[in-house]
């Protein structure tokens, strides 16, 4: 699976160089600066709750008027002095420069109100893409493009497993991915030996 972009203009200018996917890996780049976390679900606030304990600022961007995370990640993030919320709004575009990100360009969904909200850097977090183009002509993806299978890792198609990130599951690390290796090759032993 692979992050998932908003497709504006300057998000791909910047990746590396003040957008980013993961906290834990970058964050530390963003110590004591001001940065923005898009989207309003749990790895969204996840994101902002780690970046929290060591930026400055922390803006919390989502397109609804309510965060769609955990009532208790939410809460936490209240109680941060250093975060806030801005809702019903959507970035625009990444403005900065060849020595990175500045800004983002906003824009208020129920308004229709532009505004540039200066930041450091830009976490990404509106979810994952799965990357299951080799499986499409073998099987019916589900709506949201992951192999459909069990907890053995079957599919419908006998013969076909699948494993990792890109089958329908409720975790998504990397433990579950080299579980359900294990799990796949076993019940790929099973066939093979009937």
């Amino acid at each position: 699976a692979r992050h998932r972009r908003l497709g504006v203009e300057g998000e791909e200018d910047y990746v590396g160089n003040g957008v980013s996917f993961c906290a834990v890996c970058d964050g530390a780049f963003y110590r004591g600066k001001d940065v923005a976390v898009i989207g309003g679900g749990n790895s969204a606030l996840q994101e902002a709750i780690l970046l929290s304990e060591g930026c400055r600022r922390v803006h919390v961007i989502q397109n609804l008027p309510t965060l769609t995370g955990e009532d208790k990640l939410a809460e936490v993030l209240r109680s941060r002095q250093n975060v806030d919320f801005t809702f019903d709004t959507v970035v625009e575009g990444f403005v900065g420069n060849d020595s990175g990100l500045k800004a983002l360009t906003l824009r208020n969904t129920r308004s229709d109100a532009s505004s540039t909200l200066p930041v450091d850097g830009v976490f990404v977090a509106i979810g994952l893409i799965p990357d299951n183009d080799v499986a499409k002509d073998l099987l019916t993806l589900d709506e949201r493009g992951y192999v459909p299978s069990d907890e053995r890792c079957l599919t419908t198609v006998p013969g076909l497993f699948a494993a990792g990130d890109g089958r329908t599951k409720e975790v998504r690390q990397i433990a579950t991915a080299i579980a359900d290796g294990a799990s796949s090759a076993l019940a790929a032993c099973r066939y093979l030996d009937r």
